[in-house]
């Protein structure tokens, strides 16, 4: 019998690694598409979440290609200052990369994510957009 963790989502992307989303309180996946590698999480991002958050989007950021990472946040429930670092310490990591592209982050109009995000004014660094659509054609929120 297979872990949780190493079962595909239904829509084809691949689950993180050895945890399962039920007995979480974060969810974790990701999908290599051709134009961008999509990490999708829902849940809570905490002191105790957000070094997986970190960790799977150091995986993504290793698998580029010429690809965008695309962070997929709409199904947030709480995003803490743990996760404000993750995504700021991962936007480092992403222009460290040859042919740097930067982290595009999908809020939406998720207030448990956009409020902590521009109230530390990572708003003016982090490209934030509407839907994962928005973000594969750079169409940033306005």
């Amino acid at each position: 019998m297979k872990p949780a963790g190493d079962e595909l989502r239904p829509d084809g992307g691949e689950a993180t690694a050895g945890y399962g989303g039920h007995e979480q309180l974060l969810d974790i996946w990701r999908a290599d598409r051709p134009d961008a590698v999509v990490v999708a999480v829902s849940g809570a991002v905490d002191g105790l979440t957000a070094p997986r958050l970190r960790s799977a989007l150091a995986v993504a950021l290793n698998r580029l290609d010429g690809r965008s990472v695309i962070v997929d946040l709409t199904n947030v429930r709480f995003f803490g200052s743990p996760g404000l670092r993750a995504l700021a310490e991962s936007a480092e990591q992403a222009a460290a990369k040859p042919g740097f592209l930067p982290l595009r982050i999908v809020v939406d109009r998720n207030r448990p994510v956009l409020r902590p995000i521009e109230l530390v004014g990572y708003d003016a660094i982090l490209a934030l957009y509407h839907d994962v659509e928005d973000a594969v054609k750079d169409k940033p929120l306005t």
